[in-house]
């Protein structure tokens, strides 16, 4: 089986800061409970070595002792982050950078006293992590129709994104605003990393006769990645290599395309299996991945079309 790899894979800055910061105060503070509340990424297999390592998941706040409180990367509301310093907690912030850079903007947005569209997942911790800070200043979007029903009228609409989110999803709903304001300031809070993946995915999906798309599904970006390459071509999420062991569904149905592929995938010939991953992706499931699939009669780790 040919492979052609993203070159913007594994993990990304952000994924990365957090998990050093969270080793580093494992390695620091033998004696201490280290906490999240949920988990620090969006990686089960991930998390699973963390808590092997002695990282403690919690549910709530409440559960915190007198350990380090480590504010996972997408986030945390205020509040949230005072209860757990009320219970004693020593809080350390592994936010990512971007996303503080969007929970800074959407705080200065509504004290300017503009409403704030948040396009994103209402429920995801990253979106509760904004209206924890704006409360009723803000709402939550996902589809550009759910505005044109609901939105009233407001003089003052100011519109930013989860850092995540698709940039055409983000534009669909910036168009319908533009009729809701006589005055809107949109915020491009897009992670540019995340951008640059889905480009990637989307061109790479045009390669290929069918995609595998390696991540978390609890991944915001993972699941957008599957989303755009879908539209492309037969597209597969997994979590891990262990999904494409010999006999599995996935793989069976991967084959089939790969099989169809063998005599010409499209208009454009297209031929192989394009791999992409979210940013909370370890290289070394990427690594796992090729081991699994990839055709032994190509032996050079990087040559063209294959990995």
């Amino acid at each position: 089986m040919r492979i052609k790899l993203a070159k913007n894979i594994g993990f990304c800055f952000g994924v990365k800061r957090a998990l050093s910061l969270t080793l580093k105060a494992l390695k620091e503070n033998p004696g201490k409970t280290i906490y999240t509340l949920g988990p620090l990424i969006h990686n089960p297999p991930v998390v699973r070595d963390l808590q092997k390592r002695g990282v403690k998941v919690i549910t709530s706040a409440a559960y915190a002792g007198r350990g380090i409180f480590v504010i996972p990367s997408h986030g945390l509301a205020p509040a949230v982050v005072g209860a757990a310093r009320k219970r004693g907690a020593k809080i350390l912030d592994a936010t990512c950078p971007y996303v503080l850079r969007s929970q800074k903007i959407a705080s200065g947005l509504a004290a300017d006293n503009y409403h704030v569209i948040i396009v994103g997942e209402k429920f995801h911790p990253e979106i509760k992590g904004i209206i924890g800070r704006i409360g009723r200043a803000g709402t939550v979007v996902n589809r550009a129709a759910d505005l044109r029903r609901s939105l009233p009228y407001r003089k003052k609409i100011g519109v930013i994104a989860q850092t995540t989110e698709s940039l055409s999803r983000f534009r669909d709903i910036v168009a319908v605003l533009l009729g809701k304001s006589s005055e809107l300031k949109v915020c491009n809070t897009l992670c540019v990393h995340t951008l640059d993946r889905q480009k990637e995915a989307v061109d790479l999906a045009g390669k290929v006769c069918a995609m595998i798309v390696v991540g978390g599904r609890n991944s915001a970006n993972t699941r957008r990645l599957f989303e755009l390459c879908r539209k492309k071509v037969p597209a597969f999420h997994i979590e891990s290599a262990g999904e494409l062991g010999r006999g599995t569904r996935v793989l069976s149905a991967l084959r089939k395309v790969l099989k169809r592929g063998d005599r010409g995938c499209g208009p454009h010939q297209r031929s192989g299996v394009g791999v992409v991953s979210g940013t909370s992706t370890p290289d070394v499931s990427i690594r796992e991945l090729v081991e699994k699939i990839r055709d032994p009669r190509c032996r050079r780790q990087h040559c063209e079309g294959c990995a």
